[in-house]
């Protein structure tokens, strides 16, 4: 009940910080703080869409962090944010070809990134944990992008006799949750941060777990 309460309030606050950056956006379409913010909230809430809303979503995402580079081609904080944007992609498209060409993009953007601010150990991270996105996306999509929530509770609870099966599942499991969660936490961190730089106070951030 406490996750899904924390989940709702993740919600609400990115709702908020999407429709306070829109607001920004009509005063000062140039400020690329502001579009960063805005990308970061569009990108965190295409976690709670549907698959068609979520695609649609991370677009939007990708179009506000583009537009914020037009204005500041240098600002690490979006090109790293346009990784994790491009990664959510990828694993958005079931043919790895094509998820390929996404994942590049995103090392590209985490790299200039790390480029930009190489003492930044986020920006690190993120490159460090993106080489092992496509062997990730492999995992998915053997078993269908729409079961792999469903899979990941089954390798948790499994009481298979086949020790190295359930061990194997478990390593995609955590893999799973090492990428999708560090995109979740480091976009919000980064939204969140964007926010009390800002001039309008953020609402509360949600009560710890």
């Amino acid at each position: 009940m406490d996750l899904q309460q924390s989940e709702f309030d993740r919600l609400l606050f990115f709702e908020h910080a999407r429709k306070t950056a829109e607001a920004e956006y009509a005063k000062n379409p140039l400020d690329a703080d502001n579009l960063t913010r805005w990308g970061g909230a569009l990108l965190e809430l295409s976690q709670f869409q549907s698959f068609p809303e979520s695609k649609k979503m991370t677009q939007e995402a990708v179009s506000k962090l583009e537009e914020a580079l037009v204005v500041n081609p240098k600002k690490h904080d979006t090109l790293w944010c346009l990784g994790n944007a491009h990664t959510s992609q990828a694993f958005l498209i079931p043919d790895q070809e094509e998820a390929k060409v996404y994942f590049d993009k995103a090392a590209e953007y985490f790299q200039q990134a790390v480029d930009e601010d190489p003492s930044n150990e986020l920006y690190r991270k993120s490159l460090e944990v993106a080489a092992k996105a496509p062997e990730l996306h492999v995992e998915i999509h053997k078993h269908g992008f729409g079961q792999q929530q469903q899979a990941a509770a089954t390798a948790g609870s499994s009481t298979s006799s086949s020790g190295t099966k359930t061990q194997k599942k478990k390593k995609s499991s955590d893999l799973k949750y090492d990428i999708f969660g560090w995109i979740i936490l480091a976009v919000g961190i980064v939204a969140w941060v964007g926010f009390a730089k800002s001039n309008l106070p953020p609402p509360p951030p949600p009560p710890p777990r």
